[in-house]
């Protein structure tokens, strides 16, 4: 019988030390100075775009406050909330070490391209279109697009992201371009590093197509022609390349974009494209007829 009480009394006793001993330590750390703060950057893919010493900056005087406060008049969920507000930031996690400093773990926002808008404002955003804001002290080199974004618009900076995905598997024709822009969703525009025209590719699909035509003039037109004979490249059409001509008013005929990826003809310049115009406008106007 006693033998099968000891090993009882035994554990009761072992949990009320246990109890006790925490409940010790608890106070103790409770009236513990904070030792200082950690922060860790969760950056997977090593971009840089959020480090330790920017984020201490915004924080402001927080790091030195803290040194001279007890631990258990810190709220950590306060501080949640801070990081919170600071948009470069996915989400954050901050609790007391045992050695007595607080540990900030945050993930940052990873952005993707950066956005200049028509009115000088500029921006970063990241695959799901969150706008992350752009100053000298956090830089990222990420493709540029350009464009007039506002919160009603039907195309959205993020309607790019396809695009970027797409020279992103193309290194070739990636580091090609410079920049996008985008005049509408009829007229996504690539500025080349190569000076002297713009490439039109009218929406953002068939890009498998569309750049083999632009290879197709690449290596067989401008090299004879000349680079900056033409100043606009337009593959808004299927199965076309049209080049119109540097100072020469060439105004595409704004029906042509209803019969987008219609017309499947070889490579052509701008002065053949009257003729497709006015072969396209006759099918229209045969089928306004019936």
């Amino acid at each position: 019988m006693i033998k099968r009480i000891l090993p009882i009394i035994a554990s009761v006793l072992l949990i009320a030390y246990m109890v006790v001993a925490l409940s010790m330590t608890y106070k103790a750390s409770g009236t513990q100075n904070c030792a200082g703060i950690q922060i860790v950057v969760s950056d997977s893919l090593s971009h840089g775009f959020v480090t330790a010493s920017e984020l201490a900056k915004e924080l402001g005087d927080l790091p030195e406050r803290v040194k001279n406060m007890r631990l258990r008049d810190i709220n950590t969920d306060s501080i949640e909330s801070e990081l919170a507000k600071i948009d470069k930031i996915e989400q954050s996690c901050v609790m007391i070490l045992t050695d007595g400093r607080i540990l900030i773990k945050v993930d940052p926002m990873e952005p993707v391209a950066r956005v200049f808008e028509h009115d000088g404002g500029s921006y970063y955003i990241n695959r799901e279109g969150k706008r992350i804001g752009a100053n000298a002290r956090y830089h990222m080199d990420v493709p540029v697009i350009l464009g007039n974004f506002n919160n009603d618009s039907l195309f959205s900076a993020k309607d790019v992201i396809p695009l970027l995905d797409w020279l992103e598997d193309h290194p070739k024709w990636n580091n090609l371009v410079s920049a996008i822009k985008v005049e509408s969703p009829t007229n996504v525009l690539l500025i080349p590093i190569v000076r002297g025209h713009v490439v039109n590719l009218g929406r953002i699909r068939n890009l498998d197509s569309k750049f083999d035509r632009l290879q197709k003039m690449y290596s067989k037109v401008l090299p004879t022609r000349g680079w900056e004979t033409y100043d606009t490249i337009s593959l808004k059409w299927g199965g076309q390349a049209v080049a119109s001509r540097r100072h020469k008013n060439l105004p595409q005929p704004a029906h042509l974009e209803e019969y987008e990826e219609e017309v499947d003809l070889n490579t052509m310049l701008a002065d053949q494209a009257d003729s497709i115009a006015g072969q396209t406008a006759a099918r229209i106007q045969q089928k306004s007829i019936r």
